[in-house]
């Protein structure tokens, strides 16, 4: 069976194409983008989480590899999370935005100057080096050599299409001013048609923060993440071999999405959105790697020279 990743002709699903219709941004013009250029899906302030008061109970996941693939750098220096990484045991991967500076966060990087300086802050490092992506347009702001140099991208689905077409941050307060959310389960549709759309035509290896509801629907999570749309993220995330963050910073996807994602053979990371020192704090993800019986041919490592995201599409 052929890897349709590998495949240059992939078409993306109508759902999918229908979705970047209503963003503003041409099918043909995005897909010539391809691999040459998209848009950065970045990290989240560590507040408004949708936290379950405690993590599952369950035996220890041991076996499993200590790595936070998801730790920002924002108030802090490398020194000082390499000291955290060492005292609790855990592998950081750090991630800066990335972007263009329409994206406001402390950091954006925007061009192959900007991404280089990064990796060579973190040269000889006892870490991963990634960034974590925004919109639809971030790619065509690096060469694709300087974006094979990072051992992985990760991005999320909480930047969405508003009314206008334009970038909405969901965990905005003014967010059902600039996102149509008066039929909670039409805006839903919409948003898992995001999500598989982000899957299928960005060359991401993590999709982080999954699940995550604004707060208009954030109480009810088990009535709007059905099975059937759990399912369509799911499959979209092994299609396109996209490995599903188990966040304990967020402490989601709940077990159910979980249990639904593994079954459908899902790969797994841990993450925490950590910015210091709330990084490293792994025990929702740990927990939950227990109560469903992950093996560490359940989760996600950093892929080698040549199969990576970035390379895998532009075969």
């Amino acid at each position: 069976m052929t890897n349709p990743l590998r495949s240059p002709r992939r078409q993306p699903s109508e759902h999918a194409s229908a979705v970047f219709s209503s963003s503003g941004l041409p099918r043909r013009r995005f897909l010539a983008a391809g691999l040459a250029g998209l848009g950065a899906l970045a990290a989240r302030p560590a507040t408004g989480r949708c936290a379950e008061s405690t993590p599952p109970a369950g035996p220890p996941a041991a076996d499993l590899p200590r790595l936070d693939l998801h730790v920002h750098l924002d108030n802090s220096t490398i020194d000082q999370v390499l000291k955290l990484a060492e005292e609790r045991g855990v592998k950081f991967g750090i991630v800066e935005h990335a972007g263009t500076k329409e994206n406001k966060y402390p950091v954006v990087l925007s061009n192959d100057d900007e991404l280089g300086r990064y990796l060579a802050m973190l040269d000889g490092k006892p870490v991963y080096r990634g960034v974590q992506t925004e919109w639809t347009d971030w790619v065509g702001c690096f060469s694709q050599k300087m974006l094979a140099r990072l051992d992985y991208i990760l991005t999320d689905a909480m930047t969405f299409p508003g009314r206008d077409g334009q970038r909405v941050k969901l965990w905005e307060k003014d967010v059902e001013t600039r996102v149509d959310m008066a039929d909670k389960q039409a805006f839903m549709d919409r948003y898992v048609d995001w999500y598989v759309a982000i899957l299928e035509q960005q060359p991401i290896d993590i999709l982080a923060n999954v699940s995550w509801l604004p707060a208009p629907l954030a109480v009810d999570y088990d009535l709007y993440w059905t099975e059937a749309r759990i399912r369509r993220v799911a499959n979209a995330a092994v299609k396109y071999g996209v490995a599903i963050e188990i966040s304990s910073g967020y402490r989601l996807p709940k077990r159910r999405f979980l249990e639904v994602a593994k079954a459908q053979g899902v790969k797994f990371c841990f993450g925490t959105n950590g910015r210091y020192p709330k990084m490293g704090q792994l025990d929702y993800s740990l927990a939950m790697a227990g109560e469903l019986g992950l093996t560490r041919a359940d989760m996600f490592t950093p892929a080698s020279e040549g199969q990576k995201a970035v390379q895998r599409r532009r075969r």
